[in-house]
């Protein structure tokens, strides 16, 4: 028996077709039907079998029971309302969005069934010819609930990502963004600085751990300046304990105090093992 009946995903780009891909395979809809503003994305959803039906009119996805909005985070809050025109109101909503203040306070005033999903899942890739089913296994899902979520609309989605194979944890949408702001946020500025630190002429001289440091660096650039800005006070919160954290290291090395030192290089290389 499926878990849904139709299932729409607006946005078949990394996040959305892997979804669109990783639902069909695991047979959790009789039907899977996709939106983008690209017919080329939407063809490729289907050459790569994310979708059954897509179109570039919300018309589509009319009588799901569940829609998904893959996109950006900015987009999300400005598609609500061609959502709302067109699903029912005993649809489910959810996003994938990487912040969730914003998107919660207005997806959860117009839509009674909306749950907020953050899969800590992806690359630095994008598009659907990157995409695949099996980015979720073994992942982790952020749900986010407020005082007026559904107990019903958050079972399922639950559901929705454990049986795509990942654990989910729940908690509000500003603790996610908190927390977010320093694992994922501040990960990707430090990549991004540290790369444009670097003079170009000097790059092919670049080690391994050079290429590791900075791979999130080739992320998407409009996608992350969306994610910077709407989370600006907690993301300006993070940038003050890393500024705090350099600028001890940085006096170590001014002061030439060996211990001091060596001391912040095993503080981390102690909290770095705890992610192995």
């Amino acid at each position: 028996m499926f878990l849904f009946k139709k299932i729409a995903i607006i946005g078949t780009g990394l996040i959305g077709g892997s979804l669109g891909i990783a639902i069909k395979k695991n047979k959790l809809a009789k039907e899977v039907v996709g939106v983008s503003r690209h017919k080329r994305s939407i063809d490729l959803a289907l050459k790569n079998k994310a979708v059954d039906r897509g179109a570039l009119s919300f018309d589509i996805i009319k009588g799901s029971d569940l829609v998904i909005l893959a996109v950006p985070v900015e987009a999300v809050i400005s598609l609500k309302e061609q959502v709302r025109k067109i699903a029912g109101k005993d649809c489910l909503i959810t996003d994938v969005g990487s912040t969730k203040v914003k998107i919660s306070g207005n997806l959860s005033k117009i839509f009674p069934n909306y749950v907020g999903s953050h899969p800590l899942a992806g690359s630095e890739k994008r598009g659907i010819l990157n995409a695949t089913p099996g980015i979720f296994e073994g992942s982790l899902c952020v749900l986010t609930t407020t005082k007026t979520t559904q107990v019903r609309a958050l079972a399922k989605i639950k559901t929705l990502w454990i049986r795509l194979g990942a654990k989910t944890v729940c908690m509000s949408p500003r603790e996610h963004d908190k927390i977010l702001s320093f694992t994922s946020h501040l990960a990707h500025i430090a990549a991004f600085t540290l790369i444009n630190s670097i003079p170009v002429n000097f790059l092919r001289f670049a080690s391994g751990g050079l290429r590791d440091t900075t791979r999130i660096a080739s992320s998407d650039p409009e996608l992350w300046q969306g994610i910077f800005l709407t989370n600006r006070a907690e993301l300006l919160k993070a940038l003050k304990v890393f500024e705090l954290n350099l600028n001890k290291i940085e006096s170590a090395i001014v002061g030439n105090n060996k211990g001091k030192l060596a001391g912040i290089l095993r503080q981390a290389r102690k909290k770095r093992n705890i992610l192995e």
